[in-house]
């Protein structure tokens, strides 16, 4: 059984694939609208969603298939205390294949352990976000027609936003890729990112995005996420540190793609919305395709063994990350590769 839990999981042969059947879709939807009939998408969301969730829904139902779930976890038994384990023997009961979003890193490898259906990752708190990374590989490949030759900026919250985890982990596979990562010093770019993926790479951190413009062929902005700080007043004095204008467009390449994985709050004006260098809005729209082409391949799929997510029990050694899985799951082993945390890829330490 094939699970899509980091983008990682997918060969770039393999993305190359998703994306053009993702193409064919936009170009003749109708040649799919019976791929998934009979099955069944169990959509498991224990944080808030617009766009993830009813892309899921909207492709599933597009494919022919049906949809069950809920969009928050006071919906769901986790109310009454379930583990998150439970949750998901439970749900492969009821659906063929299952897309899950949770604030804590980590659970869904835990999910694809414990689950008899494919299980697809639609963010765990900061960690990672996959099925944003194929929307937005489906986007570049559109605007762009290559994956490699660029220079890639990356803006805002670099610290908390796993759509630029999963983004940098996808393009550093490409050849003569450079990024150029804008952020404050509180949220930039986590070491652990940057030493399993920057490594050997090019890139520059800057906290400047007007310097930087002029020479991206691709801005990925990004929102300053409010529901990621523990100190309030920090947050108020960093969410209006970037905001993409008119004016600071004067100097970026005509072909420049703008894109954010939404929502926006402040950090692009409504005066981008009109530029032809704005993609964002058809990046969302891209989202419904290519979640479409990966529920065909997922259901698709067999005889495929996650193990790249095995580790062992170390009693000495614990993840300091207080927003992993492993701290909240009843019955979870803790499970490290040397001193890191299987399930949100950080440094442990020594009790």
């Amino acid at each position: 059984m094939r699970n899509l839990v980091d983008i990682l999981d997918f060969t770039t042969k393999e993305i190359d694939e998703l994306v053009a059947v993702a193409k064919d879709m936009i170009e003749s939807p109708e040649k799919y609208a019976h791929a998934c009939d009979g099955k069944i998408l169990g959509t498991l969301f224990f944080e808030p969603s617009t766009r993830t969730r009813l892309s899921f829904t909207s492709a599933m139902m597009s494919l022919g298939g049906n949809v069950l779930g809920f969009s928050e976890a006071a919906s769901s038994s986790v109310a009454k205390g379930e583990t998150l384990s439970d949750t998901i023997r439970m749900v492969s009961v009821y659906a063929d294949i299952i897309a899950m979003r949770h604030p804590k890193e980590g659970a869904p490898i835990v999910a694809s352990r414990v689950a008899t259906v494919p299980v697809i990752n639609a963010g765990d708190g900061g960690h990672f976000h996959p099925t944003q990374t194929l929307t937005d590989l489906l986007t570049i490949s559109r605007k762009k027609g290559r994956f490699d030759n660029l220079t890639v900026g990356i803006c805002g919250d670099l610290k908390y936003g796993r759509t630029v985890h999963s983004l940098i982990a996808a393009m550093s596979r490409y050849e003569n890729v450079k990024f150029v990562l804008i952020a404050p010093e509180e949220l930039k770019l986590p070491d652990y990112v940057k030493e399993e993926f920057l490594t050997g790479k090019t890139y520059v951190e800057t906290d400047n995005l007007e310097n930087a413009i002029a020479e991206l062929d691709i801005l990925y902005m990004t929102r300053i996420q409010a529901e990621r700080f523990t100190d309030p007043t920090q947050y108020e004095r960093l969410k209006d540190v970037y905001i993409l204008d008119a004016a600071k467009l004067k100097s970026a390449k005509a072909d420049l793609s703008i894109m954010h994985p939404l929502p926006r709050v402040n950090e692009i004006a409504v005066d981008v919305d009109d530029d032809p260098r704005a993609d964002y809005f058809v990046q969302a729209e891209n989202g419904r395709y290519i979640r479409m082409a990966l529920i065909m391949m997922l259901l698709k799929t067999k005889g495929i063994n996650d193990v790249r997510y095995k580790g062992e029990e170390n009693a000495e050694l614990e993840c300091v990350n207080p927003h992993c899985i492993s701290h909240t799951e009843r019955g979870l082993k803790k499970l490290f590769v040397g001193d890191t945390c299987v399930y949100c890829d950080q440094h442990a330490a020594r009790k």
